[in-house]
């Protein structure tokens, strides 16, 4: 039996993101995130039960300050105290797996979405996209950018402006582009 679309999305596969199934989710995404982002700060808890509907998991006391924007929401499952500022952006064409006590700065970018680089297949419409995970008590600096495929481990801090486009290893603290170890933590 061939793949849908979606199966070869979350797969790590090339996939059409022009697929019904994906356009369906996609429509569901935006009119779940319009609700959510017209949301005032009075409106914590109907906050929360969008999230809940928008996201494949999310934990408890978790604060994201819209505006928020990401492409499907299902493939985002985040744990216990998630903070989120201003203006991030999850693009969820993969599964986004976020630790407990997570705290992200205004306008962090997770991308599991990319392009093929050979120009015929991407001129082909078809697109790529890699899992993120991101541990357990992670700070990520403002304007941060995560990379397809890449993982930050437990007790992290990602300086601002970083372009992380590799895995960054638990107890440290990370920044640059592209973003480094520049000191372990004890």
């Amino acid at each position: 039996m061939e793949k849908t679309e979606k199966q070869k999305m979350l797969a790590g596969e090339l996939y059409l993101a022009e697929d019904p199934e994906l356009g369906a989710e996609s429509k569901r995404a935006s009119r779940l995130l319009r609700r959510y982002n017209s949301t005032t700060e009075e409106q914590q808890e109907q906050r929360q039960q969008i999230l809940q509907e928008l996201f494949g998991k999310i934990g408890n006391k978790t604060l994201i300050v819209p505006p928020f924007h990401c492409d499907y929401g299902s493939n985002i499952f985040a744990g216990d105290k998630l903070y989120m500022n201003y203006g991030c952006v999850i693009l969820d064409c993969n599964t986004v797996h976020i630790g407990e006590n997570v705290l992200c700065a205004p306008y962090v970018q997770i991308y599991t979405a990319y392009h093929p680089t050979e120009p015929e297949i991407r001129l082909s419409g078809r697109e790529l996209a890699a899992p993120i995970n991101i541990g357990n008590n992670v700070w990520i600096g403002g304007n941060a950018i995560i990379c397809p495929g890449v993982t930050i481990g437990d007790n992290t801090t990602i300086g601002a402006g970083s372009v992380v486009v590799k895995d960054i290893p638990e107890n440290v603290v990370a920044a640059g582009n592209p973003c480094r170890v520049i000191r372990y933590l004890s």
